[in-house]
């Protein structure tokens, strides 16, 4: 399994008792498909990344559980027309997949692989969404302090791995050190971290399985 986040364990924990089953599967799908995928909270719902990128997302409503690829159509359809795999009956409700209230309401788990497959695909070709054009606002450049930098440099072995890490994995360092309330706690917390890099470990690698 890649980079798993403790706060999806709590999403799932306080979510209806319908919903739990069905989102441990989606869970566990996407990171059998895609074993290098990283989970992440984005609008207050569950999301998976791949090199950075968003994959995919779940979530769970009081009747109702959803899940949806941030490239959409762009991977159902593709993967139909490459495996045949029959695309969903499209209903109300977010993502690709309609109103989910039993794991029934899923294609099976060979089709939901091969739409995990394709939306990974689709990022190694460095496809964009096609409903996120000219209005969608890109994330701001990743502003390294100098201090920061001064620090990882001193030892060679997290420099190296530093600049080896994605693009994901240097925000999260960067955005942890930079969220430290006084001193104290950044210094502490920027030796620790050029200590983790320097064993070739990301941020969050203590939820790594």
């Amino acid at each position: 399994m890649g980079i798993t986040d403790p706060r999806i364990d709590a999403f799932i924990d306080k979510s209806a008792d319908f919903a739990k089953p069905i989102l441990a599967h989606l869970r566990k799908l996407v990171h059998t498909g895609c074993p290098d995928a990283e989970e992440a909270i984005k609008w207050g719902m569950p999301a998976f990344l791949y090199k950075g990128e968003i994959l995919c997302h779940m979530a769970a409503f009081k009747a109702h559980a959803v899940f949806g690829f941030w490239k959409g159509s762009l991977v159902v359809d593709a993967a139909k027309a490459a495996a045949k795999a029959g695309a969903p009956k499209a209903e109300d409700g977010m993502g690709q997949f309609g109103k989910l209230t039993s794991r029934k309401d899923l294609p099976g788990d060979k089709a939901m692989l091969g739409y995990i497959k394709t939306a990974m695909r689709l990022t190694d070709e460095g496809v964009k969404s096609p409903t996120r054009g000219k209005n969608a606002k890109p994330k701001p450049p990743l502003e390294t302090p100098k201090y920061f930098l001064a620090a990882v440099k001193k030892d060679k072995r997290a420099w190296a791995c530093f600049q080896a890490l994605a693009p994901s994995h240097k925000r999260e360092y960067v955005e942890w050190i930079k969220e430290a309330k006084t001193d104290a706690t950044r210094d502490s917390r920027l030796a620790t971290a050029v200590e983790w890099m320097a064993e070739g470990k990301p941020r969050m690698w203590k939820y790594k399985k």
